[in-house]
């Protein structure tokens, strides 16, 4: 906090100018709930700095006072790059809109987050994973569903919670074989089913998702729900991912997130095309699913032989059109358990007995 304060600072010319800012990024910038929610939390810390300061409204901030600010924040470099970067789109925002004549935050900087790569499960650990949630409780159906759907799309936590029951849906008039999934900025893929995830699915929808919606108080759209029957939220994904890990005698750190690594790891190591991974998570740039192609050189040990999609795997994540079986390339034999298990997740997987690559 700054040293002193001037009386007569009110939070409420602060906060005006930090709403017209959220809804300018939400309805003119398109970005997501999850972003204006990060934006939100990042700018409440800020006013009340500018409040203490006895700074009147946020177009008043000095260059010298944003800099003091910064300087005293803790946290990860990646931490500080978010928020600094929340400040610099807040204040270009006030001055492109005429509310102040020059961008106090334009200059800032902040630690650079380190390039460490991301980090994947082995195929046996995911297998083991998935394999162990074995029930035919309610609870069971679904976490298995939720698991099979985190690993085998590689969609994040806030996709795969914001599917809607029709998300998930049919071509051929049985179990789901296509997901609907809305991004980062709104962006809709179409994404294909495994085999393991079009069973564990159709389970859910079929034996579970209906016990669960009559305890809702009122209808629920939403694909997953939780025990009470409404929407499922993210923090209650990762409590179920720990629990369920921890229940398989998993010791590794493990978030949604580290499964959809582990997708985009074990495709790549299996021989994908890079620009197929790349629309299936959903990456703008294939610069982002470069840096797993690192992984996979890193893990020579473990890898996986290819069975490369071909041009209908590429259409069905555009477009859907094609089967999901499509996106796997058909092979002669098992060698594991392991390629039985990843090769109908993730699209184009088996096990190797060897490493046949040239790292």
């Amino acid at each position: 906090m700054p040293e002193s304060s001037r009386p007569g600072s009110s939070p409420a010319a602060h906060q005006e100018r930090v709403e017209a800012f959220l809804r300018y990024l939400g309805l003119e910038r398109g970005r997501s709930a999850n972003t204006l929610d990060a934006y939100r939390r990042d700018l409440a810390g800020y006013v009340d700095w500018l409040v203490q300061a006895g700074v009147a409204s946020p177009e008043q901030a000095s260059a010298d006072l944003v800099v003091g600010y910064v300087g005293q924040l803790q946290g990860s470099p990646r931490s500080l790059q978010r928020r600094v970067s929340a400040l610099r789109s807040f204040h270009q925002f006030l001055a492109d809109h005429g509310h102040a004549s020059s961008n106090p935050a334009r200059e800032l900087s902040a630690p650079r987050p380190s390039s460490r790569l991301p980090k994947a499960l082995a195929v046996e650990t995911v297998s083991a994973l998935l394999e162990s949630v074995s029930g035919d409780d309610v609870a069971s159906l679904r976490d298995r569903a939720l698991l099979e759907l985190l690993y085998g799309t590689g969609a994040r936590v806030g996709e795969i919670v914001g599917l809607a029951l029709d998300d998930a849906y049919s071509v051929s008039g049985g179990a789901p074989e296509l997901l609907r999934v809305i991004g980062k900025g709104d962006r809709e893929r179409i994404v294909p089913l495994g085999q393991h995830a079009r069973q564990a699915l159709d389970a859910y929808v079929v034996r579970a998702r209906p016990v669960l919606a009559r305890r809702a108080k009122r209808p629920v759209s939403h694909l997953f729900l939780g025990a009470r029957g409404g929407a499922l939220s993210r923090q209650s994904v990762w409590l179920i991912l720990r629990g369920r890990a921890e229940a398989a005698g998993i010791t590794e750190e493990i978030s949604p997130h580290t499964l959809r690594h582990s997708c985009a790891t074990h495709l790549l190591a299996g021989g994908a095309d890079i620009r197929v991974v790349q629309e299936l998570l959903g990456h703008q740039s294939i610069q982002t699913t470069q840096i797993y192609t690192k992984v996979t050189s890193t893990r020579c040990g473990m890898c996986i032989t290819p069975h490369i999609p071909g041009p209908e795997a590429s259409c069905a994540v555009h477009c859907g059109h094609g089967s999901s079986e499509d996106v796997r390339a058909q092979t002669g034999s098992d060698r594991s358990a392991a390629s039985r298990v990843s090769r109908s997740r993730t699209a184009g997987l088996s096990r190797a007995g060897s490493c046949d690559c040239a790292v």
